[in-house]
């Protein structure tokens, strides 16, 4: 049974940071491109972050770069989402999921399409 479970979701204010978690279970991480995604209600969901399983390449939306670091634990089987300097536009519940190979990190982070697995969510809000 493939099982996405992400973590480290909660309340911060402007410009703290936060941690996201994302372990998988029910098949080798490193084999797949691992992406996180955030939807507000109303609007389209937003590729955030991707790595590659390829070459461990990554990609992030301009929304976020840098401020957010995406990384891979292979022995863990998790995939972190380092977020610092956070903004209230951050608020999001945020998703991670599993796509296929990556030719392109790119083009797979900016379709959600391209990713068939997906974890329950956590709930990031950033608010004074």
């Amino acid at each position: 049974q493939v099982q996405l479970v992400e973590s480290g979701g909660g309340l911060v204010q402007p410009g703290e940071s936060l941690r996201l978690s994302c372990v998988a279970s029910g098949f080798t991480l490193r084999a797949y491109t691992i992406g996180w995604f955030r939807q507000v209600p109303g609007k389209e969901d937003e590729g955030v972050s991707c790595i590659s399983d390829r070459d461990g390449s990554t990609y992030y939306a301009d929304s976020v770069k840098g401020r957010f670091t995406i990384s891979r634990d292979n022995a863990k089987n998790t995939v972190y989402l380092q977020m610092n300097s956070l903004e209230p536009e951050d608020t999001a519940v945020y998703y991670c999921a599993r796509g296929g190979p990556s030719v392109s990190v790119q083009a797979m982070c900016v379709q959600n399409d391209h990713f068939g697995s997906w974890g329950q969510g956590t709930q990031v809000t950033v608010s004074s």
